[in-house]
């Protein structure tokens, strides 16, 4: 679904995970389409989603760079290797300070293809609000995508409505105390992991990518 969006285009896509990011058949073709074109190279700005960091790119990143593209992965605040820490991170533009200070760094001649997952589509809506000629397209994948219309919360009220915790199996949520209002913390259990984040892939992979997350939640 192609959404004219001020000054970019939105392409959202419905994905499902294999223990990275995959693409439905005809999403790909698109993808083909538009990296066939011979001598045009484009700069990939890769956000991901919760609980993940730069890391969980590794397959799409080695996939772009193979065929000449660049590509930019990024830690948002306090995930991966980010060194903030919760503490330090009180709203979601907090969170989405790395790529923002990313998107200066850009040239004003230049503009980069944005992908993000999950709450990185958040973090999209700020690039995209703050950069808007620095950015060619935005890519949702299974992501978060406010819109116009309602506050910058509505879609995350509207998952707690059609998602209650219960479907995060277990997943644990905790109240954490510290300066300013009290923080909501989710921590991926293994059993979701498996069958909702990356039930496509094997048991090995779902055993490391926990392993993974646990060290970065």
């Amino acid at each position: 679904m192609l959404i004219a969006c001020a000054d970019s285009l939105i392409l959202s896509w419905s994905i499902f995970k294999t223990g990275h990011h995959t693409l439905r058949r005809e999403d790909l073709r698109i993808i083909e389409r538009m990296m066939s074109s011979k001598n045009k190279q484009y700069h990939f700005v890769l956000v991901h989603g919760l609980g993940h960091g730069a890391w969980c790119w590794y397959k799409v990143r080695t996939l772009l760079e193979s065929v000449g593209h660049q590509v930019t992965a990024l830690d948002l605040a306090a995930s991966g290797v980010n060194l903030k820490t919760l503490d330090e991170v009180h709203t979601m533009l907090d969170y989405s300070q790395p790529l923002l200070e990313f998107m200066e760094t850009i040239p004003m001649n230049e503009r980069v293809i944005i992908v993000g997952n999950s709450l990185g589509g958040f973090s999209l809506a700020y690039a995209m609000d703050k950069f808007p000629e620095k950015i060619s397209v935005a890519v949702f994948v299974a992501a978060f995508m406010p819109d116009t219309s309602h506050g910058p919360s509505y879609v995350m009220d509207k998952l707690s409505e059609l998602a209650p915790k219960e479907n995060f199996m277990d997943t644990k949520f905790a109240i954490q105390e510290g300066a300013g209002k009290p923080k909501t913390t989710m921590h991926f259990g293994p059993e979701f992991i498996a069958s909702k984040l990356y039930p496509k892939s094997s048991p090995e992979v779902s055993f490391t990518t926990f392993q993974e997350l646990s060290n970065y939640q």
